[in-house]
């Protein structure tokens, strides 16, 4: 039974996010701001590339109290549909400058807790907070400020990314359709999120299937940075990747959320991998957190039974690369 409703969570978030995901990039489309508007958020943009904010970093970026997403089944009958409970009376926040990491086996609601994070997915109870204002009904006006600020990097670059358009274009794209600034200061952005991913200029150039892996995860990191986001929720960013480069686009990602005080929310299955990003871990079992608190702390001093088996489980996706981090 337990295995079912995995499944079925799985199979049923995933409809929901495809669903939900597409009506997102509409609505970024369609409620882009004028020209005026992101004219002057452009000249806002401080020395490291991102937005000016008039926050003091006290306000949570992102806050959820008591949320619970509940999914309808495929299974049972039609006037009596079996129901996931994905999510259940989750509360976290997420600080600019700090890296929360979410931690469980697949099917434990981890990725449906980041989706109503970022927006993509509406929760059945509960509220949420952004930037410290109430948005659990999310207008179109909400969606676009969140799209703006929250970026999200998938687990698999090759279809993260449009394998008929240059590096170039897909880097540009988010400013065009958002109408953020001018030609001139668009072209001049991609080269320094370019370079800020550790890429040469050359690989503007060059469509997704001309890179490896580890480059076309950077590029999309680099994509989910053009638009300044004050967070970023990195969905298994490395899963997909070569053993040899998965510490390298980790290293990356902490270097940016230190350089440009982001907020980030890092999934994995692997709490090992997690360890090396977070500040904060929430480890999650059946749609519930079982236990938060600094990344040092869980680890070395864990109170749930469940955290403790993730702890002595199988090694880690990282181990072969481990001498690779810094960190």
């Amino acid at each position: 039974m337990s295995n079912d409703n995995e499944r079925d969570t799985n199979e049923v978030a995933r409809t929901e996010t495809e669903s939900a995901l597409d009506s997102f990039q509409q609505d970024a489309v369609e409620s882009a701001p004028d020209h005026a508007d992101t004219t002057v958020r452009a000249q806002q943009i401080d020395s490291t590339g991102r937005a000016a904010s008039n926050d003091d970093g006290s306000t949570p970026i992102i806050e959820l109290r008591d949320v619970s997403v509940t999914f309808r089944s495929r299974s049972g009958g039609i006037f009596k549909p079996n129901l996931v409970h994905a999510v259940r009376g989750v509360s976290m926040k997420l600080n600019a400058g700090e890296t929360l990491g979410l931690v469980g086996e697949s099917g434990c609601g981890k990725s449906t807790t980041a989706r109503v994070m970022c927006g993509l997915q509406d929760p059945t109870e509960g509220e949420i907070y952004f930037q410290g204002r109430k948005v659990t009904k999310r207008s179109a006006k909400d969606r676009k400020q969140i799209g703006r600020v929250v970026s999200v990097v998938f687990q698999d670059p090759a279809t993260a990314l449009n394998a008929r358009m240059i590096v170039a274009e897909q880097l540009l794209d988010p400013m065009v359709v958002h109408k953020i600034n001018n030609k001139s200061y668009r072209e001049e952005r991609i080269r320094e999120l370019i370079h800020l991913v550790g890429l040469p200029e050359s690989v503007l150039q060059a469509l997704p299937g001309q890179l490896s892996g580890g480059q076309r995860q950077r590029v999309a990191i680099a994509r989910a940075l053009s638009l300044n986001p004050d967070a970023i929720i990195a969905d298994e960013p490395t899963s997909a990747l070569d053993v040899s480069v998965r510490a390298q686009i980790l290293n990356l990602l902490s270097d940016l959320k230190d350089d440009l005080n982001l907020g980030m929310v890092f999934i994995s299955h692997d709490i090992q991998t997690v360890r090396y990003v977070s500040d904060r871990i929430a480890v999650m079992n059946g749609g519930t957190v079982v236990e938060e608190g600094p990344a040092q702390q869980i680890l070395e001093n864990p109170t749930d039974e469940y955290t403790r088996t993730l702890l002595g489980a199988a090694p880690s996706l990282l181990h072969p690369a481990e001498s690779a981090f810094t960190h």
